[in-house]
């Protein structure tokens, strides 16, 4: 006498093709059920409807991600009756063509799906102390540097200890890296020890060693504030670009900070946008962008400005 009348349910579960169909496929990979309607050619009602019998019987549980419903077959969880019948329905499916045609259409819609969004969205909030932690602070920097033509030759104007010259150099063809200061130019060799394309010059920034014409880029950055007279400076700059090449120069906006004039040797607290126009203008430069930058959580120095000025 049979005790359960389970086993022939299954049987009649199983009896159905289509049925069979999900389940080999739910064995092999969590799916939604739009893309088991993508794989097996069926509406999405039809889908739908033999889903709700299968889980109902246990044949295969299901999740909420989003606004999507995923399934999978959890065999593990099976008894050995059911684990039984269904290898030997598997196996009589195995060769069928449509279960070759259904793989290798799973195979398509898992090179299709996007992304999974589990680790980024269990991590979003902490992605850019996690993304420094692993692979530190230059990784955008590096992308944007590797925008620079191969062939390019650019100049970090006061260049202090060289961090530009450092960061670009294994992309373009030679850097001129040039400061002032003795001291300075001594940090930048110990940085700079590996770069051989690389030309460290000391020298004052109204009397540049380079040719005219020469750079394809430059930039000024957190330079500008320690000179009486910028303008010699910026005329310098245009004299050894390129015709449209640009000058990049990052600066501090007016601030009321006194005391960089006795710590830092500062002649004017910042500048405006208005001001570095007029000297650009008058070192034959004609400013072409313009951003106020926005501060960093850990800094605490005052606010920046960025500015694209090309001699013309």
């Amino acid at each position: 006498m049979i005790s359960s009348l389970a086993p022939l349910d299954w049987l009649q579960t199983l009896a159905d093709p289509t049925r069979v169909r999900l389940l080999r496929l739910l064995s092999l990979e969590e799916l939604s059920v739009s893309e088991l309607c993508a794989i097996l050619q069926l509406p999405q009602s039809t889908v739908s409807r033999h889903l709700k019998l299968l889980s109902s019987e246990a044949w295969v549980t299901s999740r909420r991600e989003g606004t999507n419903h995923l399934y999978r077959v959890e065999a593990d969880s099976w008894n050995a009756s059911r684990s039984d019948l269904w290898s030997w329905v598997d196996r009589q499916s195995a060769d069928a063509a449509t279960s070759q045609l259904d793989e290798r259409r799973l195979q398509q819609v898992l090179t299709e799906r996007p992304p999974n969004d589990d680790f980024f969205r269990s991590t979003a909030d902490q992605w850019d102390a996690l993304r420094v932690e692993l692979f530190g602070t230059r990784v955008d920097a590096c992308a944007l540097a590797a925008t620079l033509s191969p062939d390019a030759v650019v100049g970090e104007l006061g260049c202090g200890s060289a961090p530009l010259a450092q960061l670009v150099a294994p992309f373009v063809r030679q850097v001129i890296a040039i400061d002032n200061s003795p001291s300075m130019i001594s940090a930048a060799e110990r940085q700079l020890a590996r770069c051989e394309n690389v030309s460290l010059r000391l020298a004052n920034l109204d009397q540049l060693p380079i040719e005219d014409a020469q750079l394809d880029a430059a930039w000024l950055v957190l330079v500008l504030p320690y000179f009486a007279e910028p303008v010699a400076i910026l005329r310098e700059a245009a004299r050894v670009l390129k015709c449209g090449a640009p000058l990049v120069i990052v600066d501090m906006s007016p601030h009321d900070r006194d005391i960089y004039r006795q710590q830092m040797g500062h002649v004017r607290l910042g500048l405006t946008r208005e001001q570095l126009e007029a000297w650009c203008m008058e070192s034959g430069l004609r400013m072409e962008r313009f951003w106020q930058l926005p501060p960093a959580s850990s800094a605490r120095g005052p606010a920046l400005f960025s500015a694209v000025v090309k001699r013309y």
